[in-house]
């Protein structure tokens, strides 16, 4: 008899294969069911809900831009090198990687409190009060990753603030890009544009660089 812990990690495996190569829209319990060659009810085993396996995906798309930050980071020599490099890597991660991109900030999942004991899910009907998706847990750290490098570049004013503000921009920067509309409005003379618009949200954040 298969064992547990294999066969979670088996669908979470082919759940973030599907959501890699076919987006989000592929992500449904049937056919990661299909892929891992089990039943379509063994994914309840454990994943009572839709969201609770769209949630473990996600959470893999985290530890992953997790390791990118701490990469990219790990070498830039000063505070805001190193929030550069950092927003570098969230907007090179979102372009590379649109499907677990779209999947990790995805409200339904992010507000794990909206689904605890409603009764209806993603997937079909959940059992009243089950555990909820739990994405919180993996965003936060991130984001106080963020507002410590921001503090250290000596902003003026709310550092958490400053660093909200900053990682809005660097998102709409990637969905912006993603979606073609700041290649068309900036065309093509600037190849380069993704860095150079990080550094120009650096600046209205954090202040022109100090030579």
């Amino acid at each position: 008899m298969e064992q547990d812990s294999p066969l979670r990690e088996r669908l979470i495996d082919v759940g973030v294969e599907l959501v890699l190569t076919e987006g989000t829209a592929a992500l449904g319990l049937r056919e990661i069911a299909r892929r891992a060659g089990v039943s379509h009810g063994a994914p309840r085993r454990h994943f009572p809900t839709h969201h609770a396996l769209l949630s473990a995906i996600a959470r893999r798309g985290f530890a992953d831009l997790g390791g990118r930050f701490a990469a990219a980071t790990a070498t830039a020599p000063s505070p805001r090198g190193q929030v550069r490099a950092l927003g570098c890597a969230y907007v090179r991660y979102a372009l590379e990687h649109r499907g677990m991109f779209e999947l990790m900030f995805r409200h339904d999942l992010l507000d794990s409190e909206a689904h605890a004991g409603t009764g209806q899910g993603a997937g079909g009907p959940e059992t009243i009060g089950q555990q909820p998706p739990q994405l919180r847990e993996s965003t936060i750290p991130l984001f106080r990753m963020l507002v410590g490098l921001v503090s250290r570049c000596g902003a003026t004013g709310d550092a958490e603030v400053v660093a909200a503000a900053l990682w809005a921009n660097l998102h709409g920067v990637a969905q912006l890009w993603a979606w073609g509309s700041l290649p068309l409005v900036l065309g093509p003379g600037h190849a380069a544009g993704v860095e150079r618009l990080v550094d120009a949200a650096l600046d209205a954040h954090l202040g022109p660089e100090q030579g």
